[in-house]
């Protein structure tokens, strides 16, 4: 079976790396349904590519703002 980037999982921890915020900020995120996610045996998961598509929403928005 091959794996592409976007279709990875990633854990918290590397989401909060990889959006360079505190686990904290992502689980807030997570619980308010802020940023796309599912949950696993009870945890928090994120696929890479809904991680990329919910920022490029995100900068549009903040680009309408300005």
């Amino acid at each position: 079976m091959m794996r592409s980037s976007e279709s990875e999982i990633l854990t918290v921890k590397e989401v909060a790396e990889y959006l360079k915020v505190t686990e904290r900020t992502i689980y807030r995120l997570a619980t308010t349904k802020g940023i796309p996610c599912f949950k696993v045996g009870g945890t928090w998961r994120f696929r890479l590519n809904d991680l990329d598509a919910w920022i490029a929403l995100q900068s549009g928005n903040a680009e309408e703002k300005d």
